[in-house]
């Protein structure tokens, strides 16, 4: 698998019930973290690895993703007319050009393998990356992405993003065991779902960026069903490590788990604290805070 990737998957179909009421309306990809959603970011992470075709797995209720890659007309001949040309500038360029947003329906919630088997049609016959825009990955270098895809190219292998966590925590992840791994990548030999402590095969846990060979679309389609119902996409990575080629890698970065309020917020004051114009203003608006916190409740 030596094809440089150049199609991204994105599911956005969830209701994002941890953040409700606030998701009744807004889908979660679309919370802010400072003055851009959750979903641009994992966009812009795509485009920068060298995707042109974005393909937002979503369901039949959720339109707020597709009208913000949508042309706003009104808003733009507002802004123009306003003499607003920076924030209409910005608004114009949501995607840059030559690059295409498909939106695909998913009809049923039937997990996260699910939602990659619906983009088959999209994705073809080629490599191609999954981004789940709950995990938001901040490097000042290359974007974790980016890192994956140019590891893939050389090795031929697909890539599974992962990070170390402690180890009474390997029950809220997948776990991978590795054969020589080098402290940044390694070819994986076996994936087990959320293993208690003591079975885990190591610390090293999955995370939301995924570089795939298009023989995992087979394999979903003969997937069985698990717990609820759901199609999952580690259950064909496993079947998948038997045929071909899958890797470990540990990407340059920190990642965010922007699925809960803490790491919403953790993000939020990161991306702050690195703003160009806000910096200065986070930091002395933090420590203000901190200082204005009485003992009792620090």
């Amino acid at each position: 698998m030596s094809k440089r990737i150049r199609k991204a998957v994105f599911p956005v179909a969830g209701l994002g019930t941890r953040f409700l009421p606030a998701t009744k309306t807004v889908p979660k990809e679309m919370l802010p973290i400072i003055d851009r959603p959750l979903i641009q970011y994992a966009v812009d992470e795509a485009i920068e690895a060298g995707c042109d075709t974005l393909i937002f797995v979503t369901n039949r209720y959720k339109h707020a993703v597709a009208d913000y890659f949508d042309k706003a007309y009104e808003l733009e001949q507002k802004l123009e007319r306003a003499g607003k040309i920076e924030q209409l500038e910005l608004v114009r360029h949501v995607l840059p050009h030559g690059v295409r947003a498909v939106f695909v329906t998913q009809t049923e919630a039937l997990g996260l393998g699910h939602a990659v088997l619906c983009a088959k049609a999209i994705v073809g016959d080629e490599p191609f990356a999954v981004l789940l825009p709950d995990d938001l990955i901040w490097n000042r270098g290359d974007g974790a992405l980016k890192q994956m895809a140019d590891a893939a190219e050389k090795s031929g292998a697909s890539m599974i993003a992962v990070e170390d966590v402690p180890r009474d925590q390997t029950g809220s992840y997948g776990i991978v065991a590795t054969e020589a791994f080098n402290g940044q990548q390694g070819r994986i030999s076996a994936i087990v779902e959320k293993p208690d402590p003591a079975d885990a095969p190591s610390t090293l846990a999955v995370v939301g960026r995924y570089v795939l060979s298009p023989t995992v679309f087979d394999l979903l389609e003969s997937t069985t069903p698990g717990a609820g119902g759901e199609i999952q996409l580690t259950d064909a990575i496993a079947r998948l490590l038997k045929q071909e080629p899958v890797d470990a890698f540990r990407f340059a970065g920190t990642r965010f788990d922007c699925g809960t309020h803490i790491g919403l917020i953790e993000a939020t004051i990161r991306y702050a604290l690195d703003h160009e114009k806000l910096s200065e203003a986070a930091r002395k608006m933090i420590q203000d805070a901190l200082d204005e916190v009485p003992p009792a409740a620090a």
